[in-house]
């Protein structure tokens, strides 16, 4: 007999499953067949953007392109994930839209997901695989339901903070009518209406192409840990003192210590464009509360470590709630970090 696991129904009632059934995920064919045509098509949308679109199209595309990874990033990733700083309605709002343009689902449920990717990181019910390789974290983490096991572990997330948030809730009440309206019908119509573009280059240019781009770079805040990390099983150096040393490898410092709002997505700690625009919004005083760690708040933190015996995070931790940063620390980071 296997082993079998406790499950609630959707009575209430508990009921008995197979450890199997318990922890099984579904392909979901809709998606599995959306994702198909997004890299069918969207490659054929490069040799449309090449050949036969419109210097007005190309741009437009590239800045729908880039605010709707800078809803991902800065938005789902670094605001509403991991609160490394606060923003006002206005930037949240202009955030939310952006994100809103990426195509990904609603915030609420991407940082869900990505909360659950941090507590369960290379286990078995992180939903983005982060066990196995870099297409099971990119790729295939998005194209499964989730487990039961994994639907339980979601419930127990802590969203009040998400919950409390107007507007993310306006967009997950209202997430399908605002998906059609700006990630479809305004990328498709400015080129067609205003540009004077065929619907067909419109659509292999506005939509096609720029959600290959958006989506799978966007993919990348659960699946980079995988380009530009130090995995154990090819670096047996593997050591997490090297990001403090050479400021590289930084998913290794972004698990380990998720709350700055330096950490980028895509290989550089400090001089993203994410982290950048982060810096512009404060100075605009759209953004306050910058979280981030010195490089002396973390040599102290090592140090105490190693005297005491205590965890690494938690020693670190403990020094960055004694160092006093200056609210506009970000204006000058050779000095202050």
């Amino acid at each position: 007999m296997g082993s079998t696991s406790q499950a609630k129904a959707s009575s209430g009632k508990d009921v008995f499953i197979s450890e199997a059934d318990f922890k099984k995920r579904d392909a979901v064919w809709p998606l599995v067949l959306f994702y198909i045509h997004v890299y069918i098509l969207g490659t054929t949308g490069i040799y449309i953007a090449w050949t036969g679109a419109s210097w007005s199209t190309i741009l437009f595309t590239a800045l729908t392109t880039l605010l709707g990874i800078l809803g991902v990033t800065v938005g789902v990733h670094r605001l509403w994930a991991h609160r490394t700083f606060t923003a006002t309605a206005p930037l949240r709002l202009f955030l939310m839209l952006c994100q809103t343009m990426a195509g990904q689902g609603s915030i609420y449920s991407r940082v869900q997901a990505h909360r659950l990717h941090h507590a369960k990181f290379h286990q078995d019910e992180d939903p983005y695989y982060s066990k196995l390789g870099f297409l099971h974290a990119q790729l295939h983490g998005n194209l499964f339901r989730y487990s039961r096991q994994q639907e339980q572990l979601l419930v127990e997330i802590d969203m009040s903070d998400i919950e409390s948030d107007k507007i993310v809730m306006l967009q997950k009440r209202f997430y399908v009518l605002l998906y059609i309206v700006l990630n479809v019908l305004v990328p498709l119509n400015t080129p067609f209406q205003y540009f004077g573009e065929t619907f067909g280059v419109a659509m292999f240019v506005g939509f096609w192409l720029r959600s290959l781009i958006v989506l799978n770079v966007g993919d990348l805040v659960n699946s980079s840990h995988f380009v530009w990390g130090i995995q154990k099983d090819f670096k047996p150096t593997d050591s997490n003192s090297i990001f403090f040393i050479t400021k590289s490898f930084w998913p290794q410092f972004h698990y380990l210590l998720p709350n700055d709002y330096q950490s980028g997505e895509f290989g550089d700690y400090a001089k993203g464009t994410g982290t950048i625009m982060i810096r512009v919004f404060a100075a605009l005083n759209l953004a306050k509360d910058l979280r981030t760690i010195s490089s002396v708040a973390v040599r102290k933190g090592l140090v105490m470590a190693v005297e005491t015996k205590r965890p690494i995070v938690e020693c670190i931790e403990e020094q960055v709630k004694l160092e006093k940063l200056p609210e506009n620390h970000f204006l000058n980071r050779e000095k202050f970090m």
